[in-house]
């Protein structure tokens, strides 16, 4: 990996945790994009680098959150439970789909969800 692109990927990764730890938000929102476009990955290559990166941005978050007595433990369990289900069926459809198509339907739901936050 060159320079550029490991200052590119670092600067992601400090714009992800930032809005990870202000809005909840970081992986698929922040990251993905932002590897495709900056970093200049396939979109299922950056999916998948986002799963991967995740992992300690969300503990790091569920321990100072959790610190705080902010986290819903409960929920947690719960959300974590159907997650690890649907990220089966994501990572087994992902392949079929096709980076053109993953592209398209990510930048659509990204509106959609856009769309719901704004006028809700």
């Amino acid at each position: 990996m060159n320079r550029r692109l490991t200052l590119t990927l670092a600067g992601i990764g400090l714009g992800s945790g930032l809005l990870s730890g202000l809005f909840g938000v970081g992986g698929g929102i922040v990251m993905v994009p932002a590897m495709v476009l900056l970093a200049a990955m396939a979109q299922s290559r950056a999916s998948a680098t986002s799963l991967a990166a995740i992992i300690p941005i969300a503990a790091v978050g569920a321990v100072v959150f959790g610190g705080a007595a902010s986290v819903d433990l409960g929920a947690a369990v719960v959300v974590a439970i159907g997650s690890l289900v649907g990220v089966q069926a994501g990572t087994w459809a992902m392949p079929r789909v096709g980076d053109d198509r993953l592209r398209i339907g990510f930048a659509v739901f990204m509106v959609v969800v856009a769309v719901v936050m704004l006028v809700s």
